[in-house]
């Protein structure tokens, strides 16, 4: 069964919040069951919503005098967050009639979540590309740079995020770190990682192996190796902890091995983890699709530059 139609547009590129009525209950309005389950409004913001016409049911606009309706669906529009902009372009390497290939720069989050609302790749291309459903076929971290493939449509999304879901996208990374001459490359890191609910670092126990990711070792120069690393799996922070597991954590890791608090506008020294390159038979037309970064990490094009921790961009182009 199709989800229905929200009869809200969207707001800044985002979709209305739906919310289902609870079938049964003591309220006698709407507002007074919002008022209740929206409980971290600010006093007053409920009322002036509603006078807004911010707040809609099936049948149009909810007023504080509408009946409470057990079972019904009501859409709205959050308040957003004050965000620090994030002054980094997104590129787009491909376009066409199904997907939207988008070079991501650091600091910018995927899709919104917390304090990332208009400053996230969705946002951003849904607004400057003019494709209200455009949606994500898989994510990155806000921290990793490159490669992230959208889906114009709803009627295509499934297929192409079953290609992730299933594993067979195949995904290349560059990443920049410490170069140890101790370490024989090319090597697979396997081992089991997991991730707690409210953490925010993944660690690696004891267990059955759900993470795989080779690293080659593609070129060194003044200490610092330049890797490229092919994850056999999609474990969260994955390639950071593979890693730091073998004592070369990557560049500008402020999680691995240890958290370091940064302003979220502190823009400097980047994580140098750049999503390189995706292949794929294309679900939809059955064409092999095969996209590249044009993205650069700084620390390897200008390391001193870079490890002086002076602010610059988070990626270059290629």
């Amino acid at each position: 069964m199709s989800r229905r139609p929200a009869p809200l547009p969207q707001r800044h590129g985002l979709d209305p919040a739906r919310l289902k009525l609870p079938d049964e209950g003591p309220w006698t309005t709407i507002r007074d069951h919002l008022a209740e389950r929206l409980s971290r409004l600010p006093a007053g913001r409920l009322d002036e919503m509603l006078a807004e016409g911010r707040i809609a049911g099936e049948n149009g606009p909810v007023t504080a005098d509408t009946p409470f309706q057990p079972g019904a669906f009501v859409w709205f529009h959050r308040d957003l967050p004050d965000e620090v902009p994030v002054p980094f372009p997104i590129g787009v390497v491909h376009r066409d009639e199904h997907l939207v290939v988008a070079d991501k720069p650091h600091f910018l989050a995927t899709i919104p979540r917390g304090q990332h609302v208009l400053e996230t790749a969705l946002v951003r291309l849904r607004r400057d590309l003019g494709l209200p459903e455009l949606s994500p076929a898989h994510r990155l971290d806000r921290a990793t740079a490159g490669l992230l493939l959208f889906v114009t449509r709803r009627e295509y999304r499934g297929r192409y995020q079953t290609l992730f879901r299933d594993r067979r996208v195949t995904k290349e990374y560059e990443a920049v770190a410490r170069h140890d001459p101790h370490l024989d490359f090319p090597v697979t890191v396997r081992s089991r990682i997991v991730k707690d609910r409210g953490s925010l670092t993944a660690r690696e126990v004891a267990g059955p192996v759900n993470a795989e990711t080779r690293v080659e070792l593609l070129e060194h120069a003044d200490g610092r190796g330049r890797y490229r690393l092919v994850p056999a799996t999609g474990r969260t922070h994955q390639l950071r902890v593979h890693m730091n597991h073998l004592g070369i954590p990557i560049l500008g890791d402020r999680f691995y091995p240890t958290v370091v608090d940064a302003p979220l506008d502190d823009f400097r020294r980047p994580l140098q983890l750049l999503a390189k390159t995706l292949k794929f038979t294309d679900p939809v037309t059955g064409e092999r699709r095969h996209f590249e970064s044009k993205l650069t990490l700084g620390a390897w094009e200008s390391y001193a530059d870079w490890s002086g921790g002076e602010a610059g961009t988070a990626s270059r182009p290629g």
